[in-house]
């Protein structure tokens, strides 16, 4: 699971992130004795059961059990990689990576992170200018006019880049930054022919753009002055720390709805997205300045298995919905279309009826080749033969993309039912196209093995035994020497018990938080489980010695039964008979033996 990262670097963003303030800035945390419990972000429920325990810098849910460190706390909130995990919290503590430590590496984290600086900053600055600046009253009436909200503008950062030539330039000079960096940031150019610079941003309505985490990377300026002869939008060019085809509008604040719904709706434009999150509809992203990209597409494939396109209801929205088709379907995502009626986009049409009614019509929301065949249909004259025809073929080109000889079959049935057209001849006319390799099904769709099977429930002996030998250090050296771990029926009871024992022998043992993130996420949700169990424990030694007593003889038991059923064979040789007569009862006699008591602890 370290993957790249040496154990002495874990170790130490480890240290440097405490749990419950890495938790904390998520999840309003409430201290309960000396735990902390707030609502599982991972389930829904009413009362708190999720714990966070600050000595052994663990978490745990009683309700849906997931539970471990803080690496997996980051991996499971944000939904990112061990190793991403694991760059984020170095980035929080400000600790340098191994993979970052050469000259070129250090030099490349250096301007990241003045990059990073010089957006912040810079945001705060237009945040100003929209909020207090004469100048900015006309950003003020625009946002007035779309009837944009106030708590809107404070969330979503807007700003107003002042209408100048070198009000960037020279806000750069005050705040020390050198200009060239600040010209890498993208918000400002070089003079051709000159020497100086000159801002990117004039007179422009700001949205800022975030990362996943939430950090400003880039803008998108929106011109204020319909008249003027100039692009609507203006957006940050590629930087070291943006690219517009890796980023979604919006994820920072909408990754967890958008989790928690099971889908995710993609919109064209920023203000639509602001006007849905602050209607209620939250599970919501917008390609940043492109047309939806197969990095958005793998993206959003990290959070959900579903996206639900949105787009304006113009012929130029519509069309970019039929574009989105190829990337999503490589990614694995299932597709529905929402149709804002004509003429509105999901902006107006929030605006004139309302959240509750944007949310019925997302439900509403077609599958994507019944949308395609709709728009087929109403963009080609279906009367004659070459607009059928052209029906038949684009939709039998898109179906076969996917693979799915069921999704064909069913698409030539309905192009047949709309166009009064035999299906034993559209099944011809789809037959003609090349047959696309079938994808393989996304994790957890049906055909996947394995995706659904249950782990054996882990019997209660198995659970006090990784209890009792995560508890006290003291029952290490006398479960060693008493223990077989055959004994043990379930894997991940073997697996935590035969790590747990080895790190003992081998004197590598640093805690439960490091040891936690050794393991799997089972295994992980296990132990923390365990250790956070409020059930008091008296008389470990006592305990320790029952639950190997009981280990041994349900495992004597099972081999006791596996004889008794070769016995009942009528036609067993009297030799193996006697055979297996012996070993029945040398197995009753070791489940009569005592089980040796533990020395007592102090």
């Amino acid at each position: 699971m370290a993957g790249s990262f040496s154990p002495a670097t874990l170790e130490q963003v480890r240290a440097a992130n405490d749990i419950v303030e890495v938790i904390g800035s998520y999840l309003p945390l409430k201290r309960a004795g000396a735990n902390f419990v707030t609502l599982c972000p991972f389930h829904k429920e009413r009362t708190p059961s999720f714990n966070v325990n600050p000595q052994r810098q663990i978490f745990h849910c009683f309700g849906c059990h997931k539970g471990g460190d803080v690496f997996r706390f980051v991996q499971d909130y944000e939904n990112v990689a061990f190793p991403e995990a694991v760059r984020r919290l170095a980035e929080r503590a400000h600790i340098p990576l191994e993979q970052e430590r050469h000259a070129g590496q250090e030099q490349a984290r250096y301007l990241k992170e003045t990059l990073l600086q010089i957006h912040e900053q810079i945001t705060q600055r237009w945040q100003t200018a929209l909020g207090q600046d004469a100048a900015g009253q006309r950003a003020r009436d625009y946002l007035a006019r779309r009837a944009v909200p106030a708590d809107a503008v404070k969330l979503f950062r807007l700003g107003y880049a002042p209408d100048s030539w070198e009000d960037t330039v020279n806000w750069a000079k005050s705040k020390g930054f050198e200009l060239p960096v600040v010209e890498q940031a993208g918000l400002i150019l070089r003079r051709e022919g000159e020497t100086g610079y000159y801002d990117r941003f004039r007179g422009r309505l700001m949205f800022p753009i975030c990362d996943e985490q939430g950090r400003v990377i880039g803008f998108s300026g929106r011109i204020l002055a319909e008249e003027v002869k100039a692009a609507k939008y203006v957006n940050s060019p590629e930087t070291p720390i943006f690219a517009k085809r890796k980023v979604c509008f919006g994820l920072d604040k909408s990754k967890r709805a958008i989790l928690d719904s099971g889908f995710a709706v993609v919109c064209e434009g920023q203000l639509d997205l602001i006007t849905c999150f602050m209607a209620g509809v939250k599970n919501i992203v917008a390609p940043q300045g492109t047309a939806l990209t197969a990095d958005h597409a793998r993206i959003l494939k990290r959070y959900v298995d579903e996206v639900v396109l949105c787009f304006d209801s113009d012929l130029a929205g519509q069309n970019a919905a039929v574009r989105a088709l190829d990337d999503l379907l490589a990614s694995g995502l299932a597709i529905r279309v929402a149709t804002v009626p004509t003429p509105h986009d999901p902006d107006s049409y929030i605006k004139q009826f309302g959240g509750a009614a944007f949310q019925a019509l997302l439900e509403r929301a077609e599958g994507f080749f019944d949308f395609y065949l709709n728009h087929l249909c109403a963009t080609n004259d279906t009367g004659t033969d070459k607009g059928r025809l052209t029906v038949v073929r684009a939709l039998s080109a898109a179906a076969h993309k996917t693979g799915n000889a069921v999704l064909i079959d069913t698409c030539a049935r309905k192009v047949g039912q709309r166009l009064g057209v035999p299906p034993t001849v559209v099944h011809a006319e789809f037959g003609k196209n090349p047959q696309a390799v079938p994808r393989p099904a996304a994790p957890g769709q049906a055909g996947e093995p394995g995706a659904a099977d249950a782990a054996p429930r882990l019997p209660a002996a198995e659970y006090w035994l990784i209890k009792l030998l995560l508890l006290d250090e003291t029952l290490l050296d006398w479960a060693a020497a008493h223990l077989d771990l055959e004994w043990l029926q379930h894997p991940l009871a073997k697996q935590i018990t035969s790590a747990r024992l080895t790190a003992h022998r081998d004197r590598s043992w640093s805690g439960i938080a490091p040891f936690i993130g050794q393991m799997p996420e089972a295994a992980a949700s296990l132990i923390s489980e365990a250790v956070s169990d409020p059930r008091p424990v008296p008389n470990r030694p006592r305990q320790l010695a029952d639950v190997l007593k009981r280990l041994r003889d349900q495992f004597l038991d099972r081999q006791l039964g596996q004889l008794a059923q070769q016995l009942g064979n009528p036609q067993l040789a009297s030799p193996e008979r006697d055979r297996l007569q012996r070993q029945q009862m040398e197995l009753l006699l070791r489940k009569k033996q005592p089980m040796p008591a533990p020395p007592a602890t102090g």
